[in-house]
């Protein structure tokens, strides 16, 4: 887990001999932030257990494992604090990579996984992680930063200098009139393991063969900014086991990945990638998963699945967007991404 080259030392406190100013606490810790290293992964897993509540009978290490280890764009590069020789802060950056409209490549990382020790809270751990480690991963050529933050972090951010993009579009496909009140029912956070199911084929499987891949993708046609996609981070991003991604086909070639989740009263259809079809094929290709699976309804997201018969916009579900320029200047606007679902999901 190791990434960039700096570190940063919080100065020394100071002591004051004026009138009426207070003495500062000597004895208190010292934070020093640092890269994390290989050697850090048992304090770091220690960390998110006394920090996140991770439960051992949830596979919180294994995912923690295939996204910033296993990831097809590369290693995500961390940073800890560190006060009396003990982790008390972690901030992890996943790696991710762009294709732009002319087809260059666009290096970025997406601000995940961040945790601070219970004992050490309220002493900016978090902003000085995130905020250390910019230079590093400016110096790492990261053209940018984005992240989808929750309505109580994304207020940090932006005081942090993050651009707001705004909600990214999504749309409902309701299963049908009986479906009605369990979607009503669906304000709760969706869950964040998916439920199993036997519809379509598993996605790991699917991406295992290449050639189904490469000939979904040949048919694609980005409409902005989108994820450098590939035979091979398709295999990587649809392939661990709990978050159960089934594939079905969609048309000759086409192909439509998605899996199953509860949100509050409502069995939700998250449609995460569309790939290699037309709008026809993947509004047969959802109602069949729709009858299926059971659920009450689908969601999908980007400009140009919006326009797909049976979905009707919703924008106070999307996801809000943020973005932090480092090598690359500006934020774009919403109209200038194509992202899917799958470029979108909480990590």
């Amino acid at each position: 887990m190791a990434g960039g080259s700096c570190a940063h030392r919080q100065r020394e406190p100071v002591a004051s001999s004026q009138p009426g100013v207070a003495l500062p606490d000597m004895a208190a810790p010292t934070i020093t932030i640092r890269v994390a290293t290989d050697d850090d992964r048992d304090a770091i897993v220690a960390l998110c257990r006394a920090s996140l509540g991770w439960s051992a009978d949830d596979p919180n290490e294994a995912f923690f494992t295939w996204k910033h280890d296993e990831n097809w764009f590369g290693r995500s590069p961390s940073w800890v604090a560190e006060s009396d020789g003990r982790l008390v802060g972690l901030r992890v950056f996943l790696r991710w990579q762009f294709r732009d409209r002319d087809g260059s490549v666009v290096s970025a990382v997406r601000a995940v996984d961040t945790a601070t020790h219970p004992d050490a809270q309220g002493q900016g751990i978090f902003r000085r992680l995130t905020l250390g480690a910019l230079p590093d991963l400016r110096e790492m050529g990261v053209d940018f930063v984005f992240n989808t933050p929750n309505t109580k972090s994304r207020p940090g951010y932006l005081k942090m200098g993050w651009g707001d993009v705004g909600s990214a579009p999504v749309a409902v496909r309701v299963a049908g009139p009986r479906h009605a009140p369990a979607v009503l029912g669906a304000r709760a956070a969706a869950e964040k393991w998916s439920r199993p199911t036997e519809v379509g084929v598993a996605a790991a499987d699917a991406f295992a063969d290449t050639e189904l891949a490469d000939r979904a993708l040949a048919r694609s046609r980005p409409a902005g900014i989108t994820t450098d996609r590939s035979a091979g981070y398709l295999r990587w991003r649809y392939s661990f086991g709990p978050l159960h991604y089934r594939v079905v086909p969609a048309g000759p070639d086409g192909l439509v990945v998605f899996r199953l989740r509860r949100r509050g009263a409502a069995l939700e259809a998250t449609i995460s990638e569309t790939l290699g079809a037309d709008g026809a094929a993947v509004r047969r290709a959802v109602g069949d998963i729709l009858r299926s699976t059971g659920a009450d309804y689908a969601i999908t997201g980007g400009h140009r699945r919006l326009g797909l018969d049976g979905f009707a916009p919703a924008p106070r579900l999307g996801p809000a967007l943020t973005w932090k320029p480092l090598v690359r200047p500006g934020v774009p606007a919403l109209a200038d991404l194509d992202l899917a679902l799958g470029d979108l999901e909480l990590f």
